[in-house]
């Protein structure tokens, strides 16, 4: 279903990879690149598209972990601290600082807890006092020197603090306030990483859409290709399984009996509510709710994000947002923001993922660790070992793929060429640092672009320094759409030819930040999927059936259509 002309991405599969990558996630595609630019020739698949599982429902934040210092986990602070600052630098067109608040409602609350906690046993954390606050934040801010890219904290409190935040709840005393990173379009951030690989090794190959089905003779993989129907006999000398919560589901269609994970769902809702996006003044709220909880709230393209559930699942595969996980994290908004109701009308976007985590049957979800490992099987009746990634998040991908990397590489004999640690990622390559040189950018770009600064000013803040390569591609293509102005008929369709897009849900809910930005309407989707068409060849029961499945998406998204077309909660 892919244009032929996508370049790297219709590379033809050969018979044969010193490593076969098998899930197309964060910790995939961070391996992907690190690998190919080391020289080593690899093939990257996945059974749906690129981070389009739980790497696509992340809570979009890029942060240290400062809660995990609760639970004497210093090792992954630090490394994610340094990860952050990293991905500021690295990735600055996608990782942005974001201010964070730390409600604080009492002096000593929460010591007792956080000692249990220290020490891994079982305590629910509801508040966490003025002095836990200040030792947490004086460490988080030590173990954020390195490439420290942000202020120090501070305190709000008394007078100073009603002014600010006059909607807080009265009874939060003061508030810590530090810097976090979020990353504002992680899918494409994932893409980016794979598209680095493809142009770092041109002998790599990274394929979406095509499922390991099983084990040839030989002990070689049998990938599935959606698009021809094509079955590839691949032999490796190393199999990574990328899989994230799928990871025993694909080792068990190779035939190994694993039970290395166990994850945790974590559900999230985008709302729509002027009062409490004024209320926040551009910053997260980080919070322990009275059931012992972590939550947050921030905004994010216009709405808010509220988020997140952590429930252990069984199976990934029947993972959702339910009606209870909506009001559950509707209600615990007014525990910071008594006098700002929320209503299941405000909802515009609900999305979930199922955290890859280690298995540890009978731990409470939020006490499993997020750090990271690896775990070693082998392919039955060969010698080829398999490597399941087991563990991690969005911020430590980096540090995860280096330490598999160097793994894989030792394997192989081979030695590290290149260090991804100042590695630019995608458009954020040749970023301009001040503010005088991005706006000398933006003028340069809308050169290619009628002249239009605004729309120039879109493409940067959109694909970073890459926007040059889309602004040339679009030689007076660039028509806005009347469904979605600040997208136009040329970009859609660039995307669609260059990018992998081979079903039009790739293009709404990942390519694009249609659908998380909650604008999803039956002419926006007729309309993209009328050029998806074109730019891809389909006929019109094609374009129909992707446009239909698209709006069943949707409605898993807890969002519906009315008479008006526009797309609505339901329920």
């Amino acid at each position: 279903m892919a244009d032929p002309a996508a370049g790297p991405f219709a590379r033809p599969i050969r018979s044969h990879y010193p490593v076969v990558i098998l899930g197309a996630g964060i910790n995939g595609c961070g391996l992907f690149r690190d690998l190919s630019a080391q020289g080593v020739d690899c093939l990257l698949v996945d059974r749906g598209d690129f981070c389009s599982g739980a790497s696509a429902a992340p809570s979009r934040l890029i942060h240290g972990g400062i809660k995990y210092l609760e639970t004497g986990e210093f090792r992954l602070v630090r490394e994610s601290a340094l990860e952050r600052n990293l991905l500021l630098r690295n990735a600055p067109h996608y990782v942005k600082p974001l201010e964070t608040v730390l409600p604080v409602r009492s002096v000593f609350g929460g010591i007792w807890a956080s000692a249990q906690r220290f020490f891994r046993r079982p305590s629910k954390l509801n508040d966490r006092g003025q002095i836990i606050t200040k030792i947490g934040l004086t460490l988080y801010d030590l173990y954020g020197r390195h490439f420290q890219t942000m202020p120090s904290h501070r305190f709000l409190r008394g007078d100073a603090l009603r002014r600010e935040m006059p909607d807080l709840d009265k009874g939060i005393g003061s508030v810590g306030i530090y810097y976090e990173g979020r990353v504002t379009h992680a899918e494409r951030l994932g893409l980016e990483l794979v598209r680095d690989g493809l142009a770092l090794n041109e002998r790599s190959v990274a394929r979406n859409y095509m499922p390991a089905t099983g084990r040839g003779e030989g002990g070689t993989l049998l990938l599935a290709e959606e698009a021809t129907g094509r079955t590839h006999a691949v032999r490796a000398d190393i199999v990574v399984n990328a899989g994230g919560a799928w990871i025993d589901k694909v080792n068990a269609a190779l035939g190994v009996d694993s039970s290395h994970m166990g994850g945790n769902k974590g559900a999230h809702v985008i709302v729509r509510n002027q009062r409490l996006l004024d209320a926040l003044k551009g910053r997260m709220i980080y919070f322990g709710t009275r059931d012992g909880r972590v939550n947050l709230l921030y905004p994010l393209m216009g709405n808010v994000l509220i988020g997140s559930t952590d429930i252990p699942v069984a199976d990934p595969d029947e993972a959702g947002c339910d009606e209870i996980e909506i009001r559950y994290l509707l209600g615990v908004v007014s525990e910071i923001f008594p006098d700002i109701p929320l209503g299941r009308s405000d909802v515009v976007f609900t999305y979930w993922g199922v955290r890859p985590l280690p298995r540890a049957d009978g731990l409470d979800p939020g006490a499993v660790s997020r750090d990271h490992h690896i775990a070693e099987d082998r392919l039955p009746s060969s010698d080829t070992p398999i490597l399941s990634l087991i563990g991690g998040k969005w911020t430590t991908f980096r540090g995860f793929s280096e330490q598999a990397a160097d793994l894989v590489l030792g394997r192989l004999g081979r030695a590290r060429r290149r260090h991804t640690r100042e590695m630019p990622i995608g458009g954020g390559r040749d970023f301009p640092q001040s503010a005088s040189a991005r706006q000398t950018f933006i003028a340069d770009l809308a050169g290619r672009v009628r002249g239009d600064r605004a729309r120039a000013a879109t493409l940067f803040d959109r694909y970073g320094t890459y926007a040059k390569v889309l602004a040339a591609a679009l030689e007076g293509t660039d028509e806005p759409l009347p469904a979605l102005p600040d997208y136009s008929t040329g970009e859609i369709a660039f995307l669609c030819r260059t990018e992998a897009v081979a079903r039009l849900a790739d293009l709404l809910f990942r390519r694009t930040d249609i659908a998380l930005s909650g604008r999803l309407s039956r002419a926006a989707i007729e309309a993209v999927g009328g050029i998806a068409a074109a730019a891809l060849g389909w006929n019109d029961a094609t374009r129909d059936a992707q446009i239909a499945a698209v709006i069943r998406e949707a409605r898993r998204h807890g969002v519906g259509f009315e008479e008006a077309d526009v797309m609505r909660p339901t329920g």
